[in-house]
């Protein structure tokens, strides 16, 4: 059976994914489908709303990660993921669109290949963190 780390690492991963493909797919998809902006996706508060999922799924699979395999690597990897992300919601305004986007998608990428990274380094050290014992 699978633990609560198999699935937030997963999650978590797909949520970068999604940030990802909102910055780079939105205004492709507003252009040909004008009528997908009455969703306000995007809205400012659909980057909060992302970031309220992401932060604390990531802090929890990062950490239980890291308090398995103690590597700083993925725990640095992970939180500059995730500051670049949160620079992007509050300074991304400041700098405009462009400084915006490209802040998360680095943030949203480091993110994923810290958890990738977490995930594979679990399975090649067979240490069973994302397995659940029956007994």
């Amino acid at each position: 059976m699978k633990t609560i780390q198999y699935f937030s690492d997963k999650a978590a991963i797909g949520l970068s994914l999604l940030c990802t493909l909102h910055c780079l797919a939105l205004p492709v998809v507003l252009t040909l489908l004008p009528s997908i902006a009455a969703l306000h996706l995007a809205d400012e508060q659909f980057h909060l709303w992302l970031l309220f999922a992401v932060v604390p799924l990531s802090f929890f699979a990062l950490m239980a990660g890291f308090k398995r395999h103690r590597s700083y690597r993925l725990l640095v990897l992970g939180a500059t993921g995730i500051t670049l992300m949160l620079l992007a919601v509050i300074l991304g305004h400041d700098f405009g669109e462009t400084w915006e986007k490209g802040l998360t998608l680095a943030g949203a990428m480091l993110l994923a290949f810290g958890h990738l990274s977490n995930y594979r380094l679990c399975r090649h050290l067979d240490c069973h963190c994302h397995e659940q014992n029956d007994g």
